[in-house]
């Protein structure tokens, strides 16, 4: 099972290569990370998606809360979050008919264009991973020159009050 952990630690250097150190020295593998500064600046927050099933998982949230870097984990996925992640992708635009496919793609999925060359366009798609999937598979057969993606960001949602 896919799991986002949100994991706040020391904005130094080395905490990320602890953490990455732990999955990597055990085995497990890292499907996204991302981490920044938060309003604290001797803070960090980071967003890290991993496989596994929840013995597992429990596991690794143990073994992170021991690493000293690290001040809270929790698995965001237990309860709802909105995720985000980001992609810049640089598509072929020679012909009309093309650039005209990109622009209705782009209305129907909300992307951005930032860039536009006489060949190209940048799109840039802000969304839930399945929405950058589903962009990504209509665009491949107009041709795709290059993909950059963030990785998952992820926050729990409030309680609502009833």
């Amino acid at each position: 099972m896919r799991h986002t952990l949100s994991i706040l630690l020391e904005n130094s250097p080395g905490a990320l290569s602890r953490v990455a150190g732990l999955f990597s020295g055990r085995g497990f593998n890292i499907e996204s990370l991302c981490v920044a500064s938060t309003l604290d600046s001797t803070l960090s927050h980071m967003t890290l998606v991993t496989i596994g099933d929840d013995a597992i998982i429990d596991q690794i949230i143990k073994q992170l809360n021991r690493l000293v870097d690290v001040y809270k984990v929790t698995d965001v996925s237990q309860d709802e979050f909105v995720e985000r992640e980001m992609a810049l992708i640089k598509v072929n635009a020679a012909e009309s008919e093309t650039r005209s496919e990109v622009l209705r793609i782009c209305e129907i999925f909300r992307c951005k264009i930032v860039d536009v060359t006489a060949k190209t366009y940048t799109l840039e798609v802000t969304g839930p991973e399945s929405k950058l999937k589903a962009v990504i598979d209509l665009l491949l057969p107009i041709g795709i020159k290059e993909l950059v993606r963030t990785g998952t960001i992820a926050m729990q949602r409030e309680q609502k009050n009833t």
